[in-house]
């Protein structure tokens, strides 16, 4: 954050305000790099992804026995090495597709250059999703349960992402009065931190996911449908705080934003997918004994 900054705000600025400055710049001196090594840049998002990964590498195997798996760390492994491709290139081609498809048609080459910023949350899911059915061939009835206990450190990643929205300065608020509303480089008047809120409603989505996963009787596949409505309505109500730089989209009855419009596919998505786990029949989790019966 630069302390030569212009903004109009919308109340004098405050002590806490001060203070939020100084720990920002303490803690991030650079919006975007973390640190240099041998001239090479090393991102926060990046550092922050890695985290992400590493978080599901460590939750996945003790997850699965609310899922009664018995899956071995490398068949784990080879699922996360997956499912990293498939957030790193859904998620950029997302963004690529939804949201710039004119400058990137013009600039093809451009597509590759993702420390230029670029990522899209649904593409990420759509990126997963496939990868998941990919690497679940032959063993396509733990898909489901799999699917279930992957929606807690997806959650959790997700968080970290907009952590990394937060120190780049990057998908904020509209304007606000609010006593904690931010100040963001070049740009005028308090804004809302959405990045904060977002982070909220991503670990509010894993603390539920969890538990929900823990319950018995809990049925398999609920917990991944729980995981897409939860995300995709928290997620629709908290883009009416964003700043939108792609504009709404007007429907004659209703305005609504790209990423409200792309949302509803996952909640329609999370819906079907709690009704089929409703009505499945023998697809009950005896929870937290690891020892629930598929199929």
């Amino acid at each position: 954050m630069s302390g030569t900054r212009q903004a109009v705000s919308l109340r004098p600025v405050t002590a806490y305000r001060q203070t939020l400055v100084a720990i920002m710049l303490a803690l991030f001196p650079s919006r975007t790099v973390a640190v240099s090594v041998l001239g090479f840049p090393i991102h926060w998002y990046g550092i922050l992804y890695a985290c992400g990964f590493a978080l599901a590498w460590v939750l996945l195997p003790r997850l699965q026995r609310h899922r009664g798996l018995t899956w071995l760390r490398g068949d784990f492994e080879h699922l996360l090495a997956a499912g990293v491709l498939g957030v790193l290139l859904g998620g950029r081609l997302g963004f690529v597709l939804l949201y710039e498809p004119r400058y990137f048609l013009a600039h093809p080459l451009e597509i590759l250059s993702v420390w230029n910023g670029g990522m899209a949350s649904h593409g990420g899911f759509v990126g997963v999703a496939l990868a998941l059915f990919l690497v679940m061939r032959g063993r396509e009835r733990d898909l489901l349960k799999i699917a279930d206990i992957a929606v807690v450190p997806i959650a959790l990643g997700l968080a970290l992402g907009r952590l990394g929205n937060f120190i780049n300065q990057e998908l904020y608020g509209i304007p606000t009065a609010l006593p904690w509303g931010i100040m963001i480089p070049g740009v005028e008047e308090l804004r809302h931190p959405t990045a904060l809120y977002a982070i909220g409603k991503d670990l509010l989505i894993a603390l539920v996911c969890f538990a929900h996963l823990r319950r018995s009787g809990s049925r398999v596949g609920g917990t991944a449908g729980l995981f897409l409505l939860l995300y995709g309505m928290l997620r629709f109500g908290l883009e009416f705080l964003r700043d939108q730089p792609y504009g709404w989209i007007d429907f004659g009855v209703a305005s609504l934003t790209p990423g409200q419009v792309f949302t509803i596919p996952l909640i329609a998505a999370g819906a079907a997918l709690w009704v089929y786990a409703g009505r499945r029949r023998g697809g009950m989790s005896s929870g937290a004994s690891g020892t629930g019966q598929a199929g």
